[in-house]
């Protein structure tokens, strides 16, 4: 298993910094711990509190940019992660759930939460391989195209 320390190093490897949590749109907490498990809330690709993109995936947004703004939403969850319990006791990811606001016909979720997949392995290595959904729905909440939430292990108290 890699350093505790190696998360963050990971991060800034790929010219990336936990940014604070971000405000729930709703009546919800960003993060909750049961046991050794911590829950995120679905995250938007918020970036100082406003949405990078908006649209529908396969009408206004492309799959790579639906994509790009899955990786904002796992970083969001790492933040929310970070906030509750420090990134550096997270054992790691377990499951992370996508959902991807789509055009009629559009059919590539999959590749869009690849963007939040894909980002987890860069930052936890081995430790970032996890089970996942990835969701087509007809509307996200702001618009947004995609909401990424995660399921994190996490060192004993």
């Amino acid at each position: 298993m890699a350093a505790a320390t190696a998360w963050a190093e990971n991060l800034e490897k790929l010219g990336l910094t936990v940014p604070a949590v971000a405000a729930p749109v709703a009546a919800y907490i960003p993060a909750v711990r049961t046991g050794n498990l911590v829950y995120t809330s679905g995250q938007l690709p918020f970036v100082n509190g406003q949405l990078t993109v908006t649209g529908k995936v396969g009408a206004e947004v492309s799959t790579a940019q639906a994509a790009e703004a899955a990786q904002l939403c796992a970083l969001n969850a790492l933040a929310a992660v970070h906030d509750l319990v420090g990134l550096d006791n997270v054992v790691r990811i377990v499951k992370v759930v996508g959902f991807v606001a789509s055009a009629p016909g559009y059919s590539d979720q999959p590749l869009v939460i690849n963007g939040a997949s894909e980002f987890l392995g860069e930052v936890f290595g081995d430790a970032g391989v996890h089970a996942r959904s990835a969701v087509g729905v007809s509307e996200l909440p702001k618009n947004t195209p995609v909401e990424v939430e995660l399921i994190a292990e996490v060192r004993s108290v």
